[in-house]
């Protein structure tokens, strides 16, 4: 049986789309990924907010849309993080933080920015989508899950996704109290049982859905467009 590894957010949303591609780009490695235009494009972003937060670097020309929300939160009080790597492993039946990288890691995460005031945190991850119409706002839970396990004095967490390229950078919020922190992981608990079946029996159905046609490397898989 193949190792059941950590998960994070995307894994599980990839594997939730379709448990082929799932396993065709996390198990068997048959699909590899290639950066394209928008990918690079979404690194390029994400590091031009992270140099600006983190060391004043001016922003790109190319950018320069996104400097009045990124001014905004550079406004918000408190010490700013930047590239915060989540780890969470269970120990004596908790869920406890661990290194990003530990040997028992059970759950990972990546924060594009952490802002900490007394007992208070904010958490934003930025995203290049054009539209927040399909935003999901279990990301956001687990990152502030996350929070919550990383830093034990925080009793409140406001968590957003911002969209730097939607119109009026699109922000999707969410607020979460500590106490929220226990029903978090109990909301995909259902699916990750799904996840972790899959790697014990190695079944892998596919899944038919909109990105089969033109956007899936999966051509082994009979829905592919390139079959089609």
């Amino acid at each position: 049986m193949t190792k059941i590894p950590a998960w994070s957010y995307s894994s599980l949303k990839t594997y939730e789309t379709c448990p082929r591609k799932y396993q065709a780009e996390k198990v068997t490695k048959e699909v590899v990924f290639k950066d394209n235009d928008a990918t690079t494009y979404g690194k390029e972003v994400h590091l031009a907010a992270e140099e600006f937060i983190r060391s004043g670097k001016p922003i790109d020309p190319r950018f320069g849309y996104m400097l009045p929300i990124l001014d905004r939160l550079n406004n918000i009080p408190g010490t700013k993080f930047c590239e915060i790597k989540f780890g969470l492993k269970k120990e004596d039946g908790k869920l406890v933080t661990c290194d990003f990288f530990d040997r028992d890691v059970w759950f990972r995460g990546v924060a594009d920015l952490v802002i900490l005031n007394g007992n208070r945190g904010w958490v934003i991850d930025y995203k290049t989508s054009k539209s927040a119409k399909y935003a999901d706002t279990r990301q956001l839970a687990l990152m502030a899950a996350c929070m919550f396990a990383k830093y034990p004095q925080l009793e409140k967490v406001k968590a957003a996704l911002l969209f730097v390229v939607a119109k009026d950078n699109a922000l999707v919020e969410a607020k979460y109290t500590r106490e929220d922190m226990y029903n978090i992981f109990a909301d995909v608990d259902n699916l990750l049982t799904q996840w972790q079946s899959s790697y014990e029996n190695d079944v892998w159905n596919e899944k038919p859905n909109g990105l089969c046609s033109r956007w899936c490397g999966v051509v082994s898989c009979p829905h592919n467009g390139a079959n089609n």
